[in-house]
């Protein structure tokens, strides 16, 4: 792992291996971004890149300012990101306080398929999601769901969720947490999230704190606002679940993985969980929509239905099978696991 200082604004990329063909990840901007989380992120980049057999690694990037200065910065970033992405050193994917529209300027010389970053991209993720929920359990049908941290890919992983037979019964935002004991339609869910954002809670029923959505009871809880939401204490209230899946990068610390594991729950990787979006932005350009969402339920549906029976279980059974791969090109395996501290 490596740290490349930016010098027209306080900025960085922390880059997770050497001789990748192209190393991807999220651009963060806040007051400050800590360089710990960034090569966490990057380290789960990685590992989706070795599942899916692309010789290719992570990198995350953050930019720090006050909220004044916040647009002269990203404005400072992406101008001098410009040489880092002509030669794949860096290709930023949009992500918290950085939108994909404020990434276009750099889209010229990014090798993927960057029509499809953004809003197909989150299409994919969710879709991905839910599919590796449905091989891991080997049924979905009738299992009630909570999604904490619904976001850009909530509304494609309620979709998806539906047509295997799920029901969601409880969301959660940085807002607060609605439930429903019929469920929410996702076509209600959509709507409202395109209309509302994160405030779509206050349009759904009576808002409960965010961290009550771990106390709902559902079969199934898809986790992922922030890195390491799950911790080893919200991980013992998840002990009857069926399963705890990612909707977002890291959600489970070290511990609560342990947790889980001792109460026999699957919890996938997160890694795979949302490589969707990564098989969206790399391949022929000249795929379909339809075409490209075939390939990302079936690449991740064999993924994880091969280690869904893992005895270790299916995040570490995922952790093999990368590391297997990274071994044929690199030299020696990173250091450290895609997990939160």
């Amino acid at each position: 792992m490596r740290i490349h200082k930016f010098s027209s604004t306080e900025a960085f990329v922390a880059i997770d291996l050497d001789g990748a063909e192209a190393s991807s990840g999220p651009v963060r901007w806040a007051k400050k971004v800590l360089q710990g989380g960034a090569k966490d992120l990057a380290r789960s980049q990685t590992y989706t890149y070795a599942s899916l057999g692309m010789t290719r690694g992570g990198a995350s990037a953050g930019i720090s300012a006050d909220w004044s200065d916040r647009d002269a910065a990203i404005s400072a970033f992406t101008a001098e990101a410009a040489d880092l992405v002509a030669t794949a050193t860096y290709l930023p994917d949009a992500a918290k306080g950085v939108p994909h529209d404020e990434l276009s300027a750099l889209a010229n010389g990014d090798p993927r398929d960057t029509a499809r970053l953004g809003e197909f991209a989150d299409r994919c993720e969710g879709l991905g999601a839910a599919e590796v929920a449905e091989k891991t359990l080997g049924s979905l049908d009738g299992r009630t769901v909570a999604i904490e941290g619904f976001d850009a890919n909530g509304p494609a992983l309620a979709a998806a969720l539906s047509e295997r037979g799920a029901v969601v019964t409880a969301i959660s935002t940085a807002t607060g947490t609605v439930t429903s004991r019929s469920g929410f339609p996702a076509p209600v869910l959509a709507a409202s999230w395109s209309s509302l954002g994160s405030e779509l809670v206050n349009d759904l029923g009576e808002v409960a704190p965010p961290s009550s959505v771990f106390d709902t009871g559902a079969d199934i809880v898809f986790a992922g606002s922030k890195m390491g939401i799950i911790d080893h204490s919200v991980a013992a209230k998840l002990t009857g679940a069926a399963a705890v899946v990612p909707c977002g990068r890291l959600p489970l610390t070290a511990r609560a993985l342990a947790v889980l594991r001792r109460a026999g729950v699957p919890s996938p990787a997160d890694f795979v969980a949302l490589a969707g979006s990564t098989l969206a932005v790399w391949g022929d350009v000249h795929r379909t929509d339809e075409e490209i969402l075939a390939g990302v339920v079936e690449d991740l549906g064999d993924l994880s239905a091969g280690y869904a029976s893992h005895e270790d279980g299916p995040l570490l059974a995922a952790c093999y099978d990368a590391e297997d791969f990274l071994s044929t090109w690199q030299e020696n395996l990173p250091f450290g696991r895609p997990l939160a501290p």
